[in-house]
């Protein structure tokens, strides 16, 4: 997790910091954002949305493992997939080797119809990480990887609050 040898701590840290901490705010908005614009494109809500990326990312999961990844209830997952099966976005599967068990997968059909909204946004991207080298792109993701983590514990321990 190391990025090398650590360097003195400016004087200038706290300001380094704080500024930071407000991108990374502004980060946060900016997808709230972005994502919300996107599931109302689609006319469903953020976080059936949420769903389908989780369901993009892993393959097909059951409601089980989606409220573990979102960590949303399962009485939650079960009125998304519901609403997400009624709009065709979703279909439930038997799974093989095990009939009782049921997953969740996604209608590939409609990331090809996504993928065109988010090019414009990946074309951008993909210029800003041009200005960055190796190294700091690695720093970067390790930065964001254990940012996501640490968000997501935060979010689990929010949810076992209630």
């Amino acid at each position: 997790m190391s990025t090398g040898p650590r360097q003195p701590r400016s004087d200038d840290r706290a300001a380094l910091v704080e500024r930071l901490t407000n991108a990374g705010r502004r980060t946060s908005d900016a997808a709230v954002m972005f994502h919300t614009a996107l599931s109302q494109h689609l006319g469903i809500g953020v976080s059936d949305w949420k769903i389908l990326g989780l369901l993009d990312q892993h393959g097909p999961l059951s409601a089980g493992e989606l409220s573990r990844h979102s960590g949303l209830a399962p009485a939650s997952i079960t009125g998304a997939v519901d609403r997400l099966v009624k709009r065709g976005y979703v279909k439930r599967l038997k799974a093989e080797g095990d009939a009782r068990r049921v997953l969740v997968a996604l209608d590939s059909q409609l990331l090809q119809g996504v993928e065109t909204q988010f090019a414009a946004y990946f074309r951008r991207l993909t210029e800003l990480l041009e200005r960055y080298d190796d190294d700091q792109l690695a720093l970067l993701a390790e930065f964001l990887d254990t940012n996501a983590t640490l968000m997501s514990e935060a979010t689990a321990e929010i949810s076992q609050d209630h």
